[in-house]
């Protein structure tokens, strides 16, 4: 299976755990999923949750594979491998925290780190049929993690469970403490997004099941924010990257991506700054009237990976998780499926640092609907 970069073995025991390749660990190259990396050095010392991850007895095995400089939706890697999506075969594993979630989908490891910058945990949560928690944004230390600077990225945990999700929390963030239990039922209201009828039909099934009261709303910067989160990243990856675009080793789909991204103006970078503030004013909104919002992870289903060289034409698949990350709210994708037994994410967001809350209405309304 094509899931590991580099196979280790780091710490002992108490759970087992895999890291992104665009997460430091001392001895190691980082390689991002780059040969352009390839001839770098490795590593002088760990990314900080790293060190917590071995301070806590965890047992680093493997670091996992990624789209190339985390810089694409499909996970597809012509040079280290495309993992393959255990669950979901003919479908892409979805980028770029591919590796970390496919490993999690074969059971080879309690948890793993990704990264999600414009939804690269959410969305391979969601192709492979997992949990992945983008947490809220500055919570996780970023020491360590490439690229070093990123006004929108976050290091977060995939598992099988929300219950190993909290375990993984507890160790990378300190601060974390778990709910055990709610004393109320939760307000949630259904972000009214655009996706595909099934899914939106796979989600109300599913949460109709929970006998739990939802209320449909409307965003009206939405769309905006799905754009503004692409001019800021489109030109934080110009800044860090540019020079790999000379060496001829940058795989094709990010090579055009990253001359495509120098484009990005100051200016552009600035409205989409304007349109932060007003989306994540009214997510504040709303989060003040419910607990959570809810929508799909995806808004389509993923595209098999016979179909996905093209990175740029599937880039609408980020349409539902980007948004977040420019906002900075904590959000989880919750593996569902359809009756056709295709892979459905359901996309829980909650206030600013209410990671542990979102957390406990997320393991609530999994029990609730079974």
């Amino acid at each position: 299976m094509n899931i590991v970069a580099k196979e280790m073995q780091l710490g002992s025991g108490k759970f087992t755990v895999m890291v992104k390749d665009s997460i430091d660990i001392k001895g190691f190259q980082t390689l991002a999923g780059s040969r352009a990396l390839e001839k770098s050095e490795p590593a002088q010392d760990n990314a900080a949750v790293v060190d917590l991850l071995l301070a806590n007895g965890c047992q680093i095995i493997a670091k996992t594979n990624l789209h190339e400089l985390a810089f694409g939706i499909t996970g597809i890697n012509h040079v280290f491998g495309t993992p393959i999506n255990p669950k979901y075969p003919d479908f892409i594993p979805g980028g770029s925290s591919s590796g970390s979630a496919a490993a999690v989908a074969a059971k080879l490891a309690d948890f793993t780190l990704g990264t999600d910058t414009g939804g690269s945990i959410r969305m391979p949560a969601a192709c492979c049929g997992v949990y992945g928690l983008k947490p809220t944004f500055g919570r996780v230390s970023r020491q360590g993690v490439h690229p070093a600077q990123s006004s929108l990225d976050c290091v977060g945990p995939f598992a099988n469970s929300v219950e190993m999700i909290e375990s993984a929390m507890q160790i990378i963030d300190p601060t974390f403490q778990t709910v055990e239990t709610l004393d109320y039922l939760p307000k949630i209201a259904y972000l009214n997004v655009d996706a595909n009828r099934e899914i939106h039909e796979s989600i109300e099934n599913f949460l109709q099941k929970s006998n739990l009261s939802v209320t449909h709303v409307d965003v009206p910067s939405f769309q905006a924010a799905f754009h503004a989160g692409m001019q800021i990243i489109n030109y934080e990856n110009w800044q860090a990257y540019a020079d790999f675009t000379k060496t001829g080793l940058v795989g094709a789909d990010v090579q055009g991506r990253l001359l495509k991204a120098a484009e990005t103006t100051l200016e552009q970078v600035q409205q989409a700054e304007q349109v932060k503030a007003q989306f994540t004013q009214e997510i504040d909104a709303l989060l003040e009237q419910y607990d959570v919002l809810v929508l799909p992870t995806l808004p389509q289903f993923p595209p098999k990976v016979a179909d996905a060289e093209n990175t740029v034409a599937f880039l609408n698949l980020t349409a539902l998780v980007r948004p977040f990350n420019l906002s900075g709210h904590p959000a989880i994708s919750v593996p569902l499926e359809t009756a056709q037994a295709l892979p459905v994410g359901l996309q829980i967001v909650a206030k600013h640092h209410a990671d542990a809350r979102l957390c406990a209405i997320t393991k609530f309304v999994v029990k609730a609907a079974q």
